[in-house]
């Protein structure tokens, strides 16, 4: 990412004074949001660490979740090639998009999501498929309880999928206890039973967040800042 000083003689700013800027997720690079910054915008940004643009609509300073709370923290600032864009990474808190989205480019029933072809996957742990299942599980929610069973832990407010997550927890101890002292003859049966175990304990964490309207977002976010310390 570019300094400060060197990013600020840089940037070729627009007739009006701005500078079209892309606002990514530092942990996975998902795009977030794209808005417009200006002189005052990048100075307050760099200063405070808390992502700001220019609002074009009220045509002053704002500082992205001054009334939702829904900052943008900082992480680094690249600018293209010709100087007249910029990338921001940042660490949300909390949904970006003013919908209650993580993203403004997630699908909506307005404008759905033009799925692409299937992509060679990124190496790693393939943890950016939580993002499907949360979408999956945000899409139940209002469905017919009887008809769902995300649906019915939800409608059973929030004692129904908190005991759920209790009893996956101890199915998960137990699980991993039998794992422990297995032998190679049963280690495989051993291992399947607590990766399904596992599965069912994070299933019935994102369903209590969103019955507790909770983004997991902000729990990622919590991650980031104890990694940090």
């Amino acid at each position: 990412m570019t300094g400060p000083q060197v990013l600020e003689e840089n940037v070729v700013w627009g007739p009006t004074g701005l500078i079209p800027t892309v606002v990514q997720d530092a942990a996975d690079g998902r795009v977030l949001m794209v808005a417009y910054v200006d002189a005052e915008a990048l100075a307050a940004t760099l200063a405070s660490g808390e992502v700001h643009f220019h609002s074009r609509s009220r045509d002053r300073l704002w500082r992205k979740g001054e009334t939702s709370g829904n900052v943008l923290r900082l992480r680094g600032i690249a600018i293209d090639c010709d100087g007249d864009a910029l990338l921001i990474q940042a660490d949300p808190v909390g949904p970006t998009c003013h919908r209650g989205r993580r993203s403004c480019f997630d699908p909506s029933a307005a404008a759905p999501e033009i799925t692409p072809p299937p992509a060679t996957p990124l190496p790693g742990q393939g943890f950016e498929w939580l993002e499907t299942l949360w979408a999956t599980i945000e899409g139940r929610a209002t469905a017919d309880p009887a008809a769902s069973y995300t649906a019915r832990l939800i409608a059973g407010g929030v004692d129904v999928p908190a005991r759920k997550v209790v009893e996956e927890a101890t199915e998960v101890l137990m699980a991993a206890k039998d794992d422990g002292v297995a032998d190679e003859t049963s280690r495989a049966a051993t291992r399947d039973a607590l990766t399904g175990e596992v599965a069912d304990l994070l299933y019935h964490t994102l369903v209590l967040l969103l019955e507790r309207g909770l983004p997991p977002s902000a729990v990622m976010a919590r991650l980031r800042e104890r990694h940090k310390a």
